[in-house]
């Protein structure tokens, strides 16, 4: 098929659903170390399967979230990304095939969460430039634009600059400080978050505003409260990270002020507009409808755990120790990933494999997910409490019978983890095969009017933004 006839925003979404499963099953590879710490030892090291893990979820969220992006905007101009949006989906594929190997070669370099040998950064960064290029190219025609298009334009552009941030320490000057190296890791690490956080909370609203018909939630003030606190965010909320580095006090001070904050209002946007949908509205949307809800509990949870998290007397205690997994697990799968699977069973609408209604087999998944994410969540939390307490306590406990009694968490934990692979992997591959059989299967590729029944194209104007789906 050439990459004109492709959907650009579906391929995104299809491979980041195969980078989700990539994710799913080495995690749960991963966790065998906990159990049995010779798992695997002689031929993929634990130093191996983590970064490999980290950087398949990474890419998950990154190109879902670009995949929502490009379809979102192709609804609202009736423009397509272009073939460069194609060179930008090859860039990310042959940059994680370099990086996969080099891990599986022991090739490191890099800092954490982006280990890789530094020179796989570039085909990243061009990438993103692309995706920044065609962004501005596809909403120049938008003269007035909804809460959703500002969240991606933040977004893509402070993600380039952030992750330009992220290779300081390539320069002796940076990586010869140990405090200023570490002050700037950790700061890129949660300004990047931040940063996808505007791409993803920007997709579920207009998701919200999609179910709805109308541009509600697009325009509101309380919205536009959320992307602005969400920009401060982004800028100033890494100071929670570096609590443990002997930097300025008021660093740490306007880190706790604004961590987590925009969590407050975007849980109540999301209450506010559930209470507006119609049942026939939540009928012909069931399925995004049900992920954004998941999505919305998962934040009140995460919320909670996140204010304790940010007390400096108790981030002492938690930094460092799977409380943080605990956390960074909850926000990853509970909120962004339940977004991004709003968004895609929202996107793979329409044409003759439509994926709309809720059948048992996507209810058992769906429940089954939301069950094992909170023992998951549940089991990793024990186990930071407990090894925090090691941690500042006069560790008179040797470290390996401590880790023997966080076994029973440990069991917990890769069991709800083995449980997660099969029910979010199962959602995948459900999205995946509908992919197939209609994108890429000539037979199943729907004609012209079949996609104007099913997809309408959503126009500029903000009455368009509820046309019927």
């Amino acid at each position: 098929m050439k990459p004109g006839r492709i959907h650009i925003g579906r391929l995104f979404l299809a491979s980041a659903l195969a980078m989700l499963c990539a994710g799913l099953a080495l995690g749960v590879i991963a966790s065998q170390a906990y159990l049995f710490p010779g798992f695997l030892k002689d031929r993929v090291s634990f130093a191996a399967l983590r970064p490999m893990h980290v950087t398949a979820v990474i890419y998950w969220i990154l190109m879902g979230a670009t995949g929502a992006v490009y379809s979102s905007l192709e609804k609202l101009t009736g423009k397509r990304p272009g073939k460069l949006a194609f060179l930008q989906w090859l860039l990310w594929v042959t940059a994680g095939a370099g990086i996969f190997i080099c891990y599986l070669r022991g090739q490191f370099g890099g800092r954490e969460y982006w280990e890789f040998p530094p020179a796989w950064a570039l085909p990243l960064a061009a990438a993103w430039m692309i995706f920044i290029v065609n962004f501005i190219r596809m909403s120049a025609s938008i003269r007035r634009w909804p809460v959703y298009m500002w969240m991606w334009m933040t977004g893509t552009t402070f993600f380039l600059f952030t992750f330009a941030e992220n290779y300081l320490w390539i320069f002796p000057y940076f990586r010869e400080n140990f405090v200023a190296d570490m002050t700037i890791q950790w700061k890129v690490n949660g300004s990047l978050v931040g940063c996808w956080n505007q791409l993803i909370y920007g997709t579920a609203f207009f998701l919200m505003d999609r179910i709805k018909r109308s541009a509600g939630t697009g325009f509101s003030r309380l919205a536009f409260a959320m992307y602005f606190l969400g920009l401060f965010n982004l800028m100033f909320n890494w100071g929670h990270h570096i609590y443990t580095l002997p930097t300025e006090a008021f660093v740490r001070y306007v880190g706790y002020g604004v961590s987590m904050t925009e969590w407050i209002i975007f849980a109540r946007i999301v209450y506010l507009w559930r209470s507006t949908v119609t049942d026939v509205e939540r009928h012909e949307h069931n399925l995004t409808f049900r992920f954004l809800v998941a999505a919305d509990i998962w934040v009140f949870i995460n919320l909670t755990q996140a204010l304790f998290m940010s007390i400096p007397a108790l981030n002492r205690y938690t930094h460092g120790t799977h409380v943080t997994v605990a956390h960074a697990m909850g926000t990853t799968i509970g909120i962004n990933t339940m977004i991004l699977f709003a968004a895609c069973f929202e996107f793979f609408r329409g044409g003759p494999c439509d994926v709309r209604r809720p059948g048992r087999q996507i209810n058992v998944l769906f429940w089954t997910a939301q069950f094992s994410l909170l023992v998951f969540w549940i089991s990793l939390t024990a186990a930071g409490v407990v090894r925090g307490f090691w941690q500042m306590g006069d560790r008179s406990l040797p470290f390996n019978l401590m880790m023997e009694q966080l076994r029973p968490a440990f069991v917990l934990f890769a069991a709800s983890g083995a449980m997660l692979m099969i029910s979010l992997g199962g959602l995948a591959l459900i999205l995946l095969r509908r992919y197939v059989n209609c994108d890429w299967k000539e037979k199943n590729t729907p004609n012209i009017s079949q996609i104007k029944k099913h997809e309408p194209t959503y126009r500029t104007t903000v009455k368009s933004i509820g046309e019927p789906a």
